[in-house]
């Protein structure tokens, strides 16, 4: 199967200025093709000089993406960009060349600067044109600026191929070359497998989701579904757009790069786990409190606590009775949770957390010798893992052991047939409100039934730990999943 790349244009005159290519289509005729004319494969640059909602360049993404090709701008850029409205948050203080290249402009005139595949004309623009593309990926977007007492963003919108004078067709053709030789790369000949896999990964994670013996068996059971995985990292954002589905494997969180790469793969139709929403979903305890609390999944008795408000720490801890757990909405790994014995502990524990978020969870304690984890997939349960408590701790990790065998409890790998049906159906109600990609879901077990704790969207998968059981199943499990999924789109 193989890559091909195709340029739509309102006009084809619109191309004069570059060399003849076969790859140029005219809107009209992609929109009356028949859907089997281009491959699934094939990636689709829609330069149509009017995106309007409705318009026939909106429909050229709108077809394409419905035919299952990836297409630039997608959908969803063409509405951000049409519902752009002063976004003077975009100018950072700490773009130092952006702020240079403003200071030395003309306050009393507006400032248009055109952007081109992630680059722009002035080079002191580097940055601030890669972070456009990367938010708003589009061909061509103009920025225009304007001055109120500061320079802010006054209008964003796609370009015209027809309205560029010489130097500006200039530099969309190189941007254009270039960005083809990097990231629209012509196929592989020939193309061993169906679709390429992009796994994230940090090599330096202090606690990764997964070791490296767990992410190269991915990659061996990724070759199985006819699928060929890569280990990127942080480095290769730039390079998201060259597979078809990423796999997230490093701790997820919203202000974070983790987060910034699902969501580019989702606007360009990719498959990705865990999407975007999932991630927005399970990082925030507040959020999942409200979701679960909403359709009666069981958790511990939970109160908010706002910083700005007067809070009775008093009345709340003879309501959910000591020990107090106070937790911060977007903490992993057991960081940001700290347990309160009394009154005085509680206040100044919170004092401590609330310089962290200006909003706490506080939590009845529930006390078991392990919490379940149920790894689940497209609604599915696929392995059971009791988690113990660290030694001489109440949680499972312990981050103030000195010693690395203290800082985590043991593990009990068993079989999802051997757990309480209650905490299985309990754990796949929970899910089933977030989506349907790949979560761990933490349980503990109390005598009025099963009780949610958190839902992890990228939970762990060691070798030896999670895999114990069924092995290298695991693995072809989840890569099955990515191979239905790619091919369902």
């Amino acid at each position: 199967m193989q890559n091909s790349a195709l340029i739509i244009l309102e006009d084809i005159t619109d191309w004069q200025p570059y060399y003849p290519s076969q790859a140029t289509v005219t809107a009209s005729e992609y929109l009356q093709q028949q859907q089997q004319s281009a491959g699934p494969r094939t990636q689709i640059l829609n330069l149509c000089g009017d995106l309007s909602y409705l318009s026939t360049g909106y429909y050229v993404s709108l077809l394409a993406e419905a035919r299952g090709q990836r297409v630039m701008p997608s959908v969803s850029t063409i509405n951000d960009l049409a519902n752009f409205s002063h976004y003077q948050l975009l100018l950072a203080n700490t773009d130092k060349h952006l702020n240079k290249f403003l200071a030395a402009a003309d306050t009393t005139q507006p400032l248009k600067v055109l952007i081109c595949f992630g680059h722009s004309e002035h080079p002191q623009l580097t940055n601030f044109a890669r972070q456009m593309f990367d938010r708003y990926p589009c061909p061509m977007i103009w920025v225009e600026f304007h001055y109120q007492g500061r320079w802010f963003i006054n209008r964003l919108y796609a370009g015209d191929m027809g309205e560029l004078n010489d130097a500006q067709q200039t530099f969309f053709g190189n941007s254009l070359d270039n960005f083809s030789k990097r990231v629209w790369r012509k196929a592989r000949a020939p193309r061993e497998y169906r679709y390429d896999l992009a796994i994230l990964h940090d090599p330096n994670e202090a606690i990764p989701t997964s070791d490296k013996k767990a992410l190269q068996r991915f990659i061996k059971a990724a070759k199985d579904a006819d699928i060929d995985a890569e280990l990127i990292t942080a480095a290769d954002y730039n390079r998201l757009l060259e597979f078809d589905a990423l796999f997230i494997r490093e701790t997820t969180r919203i202000n974070h790069y983790t987060y910034h790469f699902a969501k580019k793969a989702e606007a360009n139709g990719m498959v990705v786990i865990d999407a975007p929403g999932s991630i927005l979903q399970c990082a925030n305890k507040v959020f999942l409190k409200e979701l679960l609390d909403k359709h009666n999944i069981p958790t511990p008795r939970t109160e908010l606590l706002l910083n700005q408000q007067d809070i009775d720490f008093a009345k709340i801890g003879q309501r959910l009775g000591y020990p107090v757990v106070l937790k911060i909405p977007d903490g992993s790994f057991s960081i940001g949770v700290e347990k309160a014995e009394n009154e005085a502990e509680f206040r100044k524990v919170a004092a401590e957390l609330f310089n962290k978020s200006t909003i706490l969870l506080a939590q009845e304690f529930v006390k078991t010798d392990f919490d379940w984890r149920i790894g689940v997939i497209n609604n599915r349960p696929i392995y059971a893992c009791k988690y113990l408590m660290a030694r001489n701790h109440w949680q499972i990790y312990n981050h103030a052991s000195a010693s690395s065998r203290g800082k985590t409890g043991g593990f009990e790998t068993v079989g999802i047939h051997q757990v309480p049906k209650e905490v299985v159906k309990t754990a796949l109600q929970a899910t089933r409100l977030i989506g349907d990609g790949l979560y761990g879901v933490d349980l503990k077990v109390t005598h009025k039934g099963p009780v949610i704790i958190e839902i992890n969207d990228n939970p762990s998968i060691e070798s030896g730990v999670e895999d114990l059981l069924i092995g290298d199943e695991l693995y072809h499990i989840i890569m099955r999943d990515f191979a239905r999924r790619l091919d369902e789109k």
